[in-house]
C-alpha cells in the first residue's frame, strides 16, 4: 500500500530513508521548529543538530504506514504514524509525526512515541 503524503512530507520521509541530512532539512521553512525528545529544535541549525545527534548515528529510519489530516481547514496538521527502525534500544518503535504545513513547506513537526 502506498500512502498519499503531501509533497514536503514525502520529501522528508524519502531523505530520512537515505539518512540524508540536507534532504531532510530542505522541505522545512527556514524558521521551522521540531518538538522531539522533550526539546525544541528551531531553524535549520537546530534541526541539523537534532538529526546529526539522534537520527544519523543510530540509523533511525521512519517508515510511515498511516496518514490522516486533523482540522486541516483551520491550519491543521497532517498526522503520519509508523515504526522507526535503527540501531537503538527497543527498535522498532512506533512514532506519531504531526506536521504543520505552510504552503508547500513544513512549518512545524512534533514527534512522539
Amino acid at each position: 500500500m502506498t500512502l498519499e503524503l503531501p509533497s514536503p512530507i514525502a520529501a522528508y520521509v524519502a531523505a530520512n530513508a537515505r539518512l540524508d541530512v540536507e534532504g531532510m532539512l530542505s522541505p522545512f521553512t527556514p524558521d521551522a521548529v521540531i518538538f522531539a525528545d522533550g526539546g525544541r529544535h528551531e531553524g535549520h541549525a537546530g534541526m541539523r543538530a537534532l538529526f546529526e545527534a539522534a537520527v544519523i548515528p543510530v540509523r533511525a529510519i521512519f517508515t510511515p504506514d498511516a496518514v490522516r489530516q486533523e482540522n486541516f481547514q483551520e491550519n491543521g496538521q497532517v498526522v503520519v504514524e509508523g515504526p522507526a527502525h535503527g540501531d537503538f534500544e527497543g527498535s522498532p518503535i512506533r512514532f506519531t509525526y504531526r506536521f504543520t504545513l505552510d504552503n508547500d513547506a513544513i512549518k512545524a513537526l512534533e514527534i512522539t512515541a
